[in-house]
């Protein structure tokens, strides 16, 4: 019997990289985490988990040892990847990894990625060389400033391009007033919707603001929460549920000729 085939979005890039953004659909866990749980640090089966991430691979044409994710703190702190850091254990659910809600790649062929399931997962490029970034953007991290962090990681913003993945809409994400007052100290009451927070509004704004041209941000419309058959939502089922993934890795030509 075949194994599911993995379902994943590839966001639309103009330089010299390969972007992708799994859902739920084509894995092999079950219940809660069903199907295409990615995240090591829940309550799925480690042996689902590594089938899952290996399956992921191999429908990508990634080799899994040249994949490398962080500890998700909801801090800021953005890192580069070193060449100590491959190969990597990626495959292995229950490996500790170093902090990084940000990553930053300029190693030939070597991904980074984050998880998410409401968060948002934003992947960064340079237009002109083979270098790029994955970022854990919560509203933590949105308010510390990472999405910044990593364009001055990158830069300059002039030559960047960016994707914003799945996330929680304004629709079902109510917050209190005290974060709300944050979000309008740091990016002005456009990114409020009621009583909730627009993530991928800061996120957008958080990048423009940073330099990017408002036509070099794309975002994939669409909400966590209110698509169950799509996307894993910690709002919406609490624990468990799944995580997505996000995932970038820089190429030598602008061309990719994978599946």
């Amino acid at each position: 019997m075949s194994s599911p085939t993995p379902e994943f979005v590839r966001a639309p890039v103009d330089g010299p990289c390969v972007a992708v953004f799994t859902t739920r659909r084509g894995g092999s866990s079950h219940g809660p985490y069903a199907a295409l749980n990615l995240g090591g640090t829940v309550e799925d089966a480690p042996a689902d988990v590594a089938a899952n991430r290996q399956a992921v691979c191999a429908a990508l044409g990634v080799d899994p040892e040249s994949v490398v994710v962080g500890r998700q703190v909801h801090g800021a702190h953005v890192r580069h990847v070193g060449s100590g850091e491959v190969p990597s254990p990626f495959l292995d659910a229950s490996h500790v990894w170093r902090d990084g809600d940000g990553l930053v790649s300029s190693l030939p062929g070597v991904g980074v990625g984050v998880f998410a399931a409401d968060c948002l997962s934003v992947l960064l490029w340079r237009r002109d060389l083979p270098k790029v970034a994955a970022v854990h953007a919560g509203w933590r991290g949105l308010v510390a400033g990472i999405l910044e962090g990593a364009v001055t990681q990158l830069g300059p913003a002039a030559r960047l391009g960016a994707a914003i993945g799945p996330g929680i809409g304004p629709c079902c994400y109510p917050v209190s007033v005290e974060i709300r007052d944050r979000f309008v100290a740091r990016f002005g009451e456009q990114v409020l919707a009621g009583d909730a927070v627009d993530l991928v509004g800061a996120a957008r704004a958080a990048l423009v603001g940073a330099g990017l041209a408002a036509s070099a941000v794309w975002s994939l419309e669409t909400c966590t929460s209110c698509d169950g058959d799509r996307w894993f939502s910690f709002r919406r089922d609490g624990a468990p549920t799944g995580r997505q993934l996000g995932l970038i890795w820089p190429i030598s030509s602008s061309v990719w000729t994978g599946p």
